[in-house]
């Protein structure tokens, strides 16, 4: 035979192969899906609608979901994927306790409580002795303009 149809024929030996291993996995993810379809389970329809199963009827494949007040009965194929099994634990994580602006800039270190308020304290303090230096400043010209005159002959 020549080379050329060997090749070709290994390649779509190669592609049958993969075609089938695809779907046996699509099965298997149905099958783990239809499993965790009980009542208490958290799914979301194919829709887009998020809700609760409360009953699984397996003779009529009707699936009665609740989506806040509104019950609804759908086909079990309707069901997209199952979002939260109903034996699934409740975890309770740090990161739930945080909020948003709890997060550190670039950079910036954690701090423990106690050097985060000396740390407050001296920058209010520091806030006040700036706000005092250019009130009472008799020149007509501002700390800051003093420092900048300062640090112009180091340069």
């Amino acid at each position: 035979m020549d080379p050329m149809t060997l090749i070709m024929l290994g390649l779509v030996a190669v592609l049958i192969f993969f075609m089938f291993r695809n779907s046996k996995k699509r099965q298997a993810q149905m099958a783990e899906m239809q499993n965790n379809m009980q009542p208490g389970a958290e799914v979301m329809l194919q829709s887009g609608i998020y809700g609760t199963i409360v009953s699984v009827d397996e003779e009529e494949n009707r699936v009665t979901v609740q989506s806040g007040t509104s019950t609804l009965v759908v086909h079990r194929n309707a069901v997209g994927q199952v979002v939260t099994p109903a034996d699934a634990p409740v975890e309770d994580s740090e990161a739930a306790t945080l909020a948003p602006d709890d997060d550190p800039e670039f950079g910036e270190r954690f701090a423990p409580v106690e050097d985060a308020a000396a740390e407050a304290e001296s920058n209010l303090d520091s806030t006040v002795d700036a706000a005092t230096d250019a009130a009472t400043d008799l020149d007509g010209a501002t700390a800051a303009e003093k420092r900048d005159d300062k640090n112009s002959d180091k340069e």
